[in-house]
């Protein structure tokens, strides 16, 4: 245990080691416990001087090549199980997969790892890692209406990494974020945003750095390019805007991760058009692919009804209207019943609501649904922490821990279940592994102060 870890302790979580130990555990402890349990490692880097890929210019960077390829091993695995995992339908990934496979071997960085999936997160985003591990999400692909406006997205991405944008404005600092995002979740006056919040915002929006506009443009830029090499359109650069602006305007909710990680404007569109119609006018008669697009994507078009339902509940969750996100979360059930993204929500929602035994089922409906994605592990053992259970939420955090290694706060938890359960001495291990590795926060103090009240700490 540091020394910095010991001054941070003040006396831990009022009042929990005594419910604790009765095993009464209300809401609020079950949504604290959930929400410091949230994190990721954090690690430091060195700043410097490079060539820009695109440009050959100068450029100050907070990371080298090889650590922008390791820190989307590092993170990027945890920011996808946040946004629920990739999608289970192989042909729509693989589909994905090939359109940008095509383009990113026109980029100006051909030798990154690239590597591409559908998430299965509700809300309107896509985002990319330093290193080029790329995340799009089923809201906005069923969103948009052609293969020309899907190229365009993968593009713009592709130019984020190309221009190394992530490692110009933040380097690894991006990553020391993501250490204090679930701990200062807790602190916030918001039961469904200390539970999980909606994915987007309380996911990439927290993790992903907000670009500016000149990164933006500079992304835009050549996002068209590639696209236009690769026999698109650079049109579909324009119609995806057009498409992002409309839907803004008429549900902004579910676009708040998008219009902050990826700052919007009117002009982003000019600009897009005036390239169309003079540098790229030759491409102005490409196919936009729109027949193969709906056709390539049909099975995710069939879940429209659930992904709306899903994004509605998402809303009046994050206004603390649980009772009406449950509805939502049942409709979008009754238009699939076997959605795994519909099954965590609902479970979440009935957390919040003191319903463990029913959120329970649900988790362990996901669970079936989606043995390979960690977050309803994590959900089915908290809802088993909150029945008491504690021996069945030790095994449901452990299938987390063994699917999705590295993350701290799942230590926490473990500790607590091992706690409720009577096995101090393991119980202890957790709590200092976590400490050291998250030092600071409620959940921290927690651990801490068990370690010094049994002796394993002054």
């Amino acid at each position: 245990m540091s020394d910095q870890t010991e001054q941070h302790w003040h006396g831990g979580a009022p009042g929990l080691p005594r419910r604790l130990a009765r095993g009464r555990l209300s809401r609020r402890d079950v949504l604290w416990l959930l929400a410091v349990s949230t994190g990721a490692a954090a690690s430091s880097g060195l700043q410097g001087c490079a060539r820009s890929p695109v440009t050959g210019e100068r450029i100050l960077v907070g990371m080298s090549e090889e650590q922008e390829r390791a820190i989307d091993k590092e993170v990027a695995p945890h920011q996808f199980s946040q946004d629920l995992g990739a999608i289970q339908d192989e042909p729509v990934n693989n589909y994905v997969r090939g359109v940008a496979d095509q383009m990113a071997r026109r980029t100006h960085r051909t030798d990154m790892p690239y590597s591409y999936r559908v998430l299965n997160a509700n809300y309107v985003n896509a985002y990319t890692f330093p290193g080029g591990a790329m995340g799009v999400t089923r809201g906005i692909m069923t969103d948009m209406r052609s293969e020309a406006e899907l190229a365009a997205l993968l593009g713009h991405e592709l130019g984020h990494v190309n221009a190394r944008h992530a490692a110009q404005r933040q380097g690894k600092a991006m990553v020391a974020q993501v250490a204090v995002v679930g701990v200062n979740v807790a602190a916030r006056d918001s039961q469904w945003g200390a539970l999980a919040g909606i994915a987007g915002q309380i996911g990439s929006s927290a993790l992903l750095s907000s670009y500016s506009r000149a990164n933006e443009r500079e992304a835009d830029a050549l996002g068209q390019e590639y696209m236009t090499r690769s026999g698109y359109p650079a049109t579909g650069m324009v119609d995806l805007h057009r498409l992002l602006v409309s839907k803004h305007s008429s549900e902004p909710s579910m676009l708040e991760t998008m219009f902050s990680t990826h700052p919007m404007a009117s002009e982003r569109v000019a600009s897009a058009q005036q390239l169309a119609t003079t540098r790229y006018k030759e491409t102005l008669g490409a196919p936009a692919g729109k027949e193969r697009y709906m056709d390539s994507i049909a099975s995710l078009r069939a879940l429209k009804p659930t992904i709306q339902a899903c994004q509605q509940g998402e809303t009046a969750a994050a206004q603390k209207k649980l009772p009406e996100a449950e509805q939502h979360f049942a409709a979008a059930l009754k238009h699939r019943k076997d959605d795994y993204a519909a099954n965590l929500l609902m479970a979440k929602v009935l957390v919040a609501q003191e319903k463990s035994a029913a959120a329970q089922r649900y988790a362990d409906v996901a669970r079936k649904v989606y043995p390979e994605e960690a977050q309803a592990h994590k959900l089915a053992g908290v809802a088993r922490l909150a029945q008491k259970d504690f021996a069945g939420a030790f095994a449901a955090l452990d299938s987390f821990d063994n699917l999705l290694p590295g993350d701290p706060g799942v230590s926490f938890l473990k500790g607590v279940s091992l706690e409720g359960a009577g096995r101090r001495e393991d119980a202890a291990r957790h709590y200092y592994q976590f400490a050291r590795n998250a030092p600071g926060g409620n959940a921290s103090q927690y651990a801490v102060g068990r370690l010094k009240a049994w002796g394993y700490v002054k």
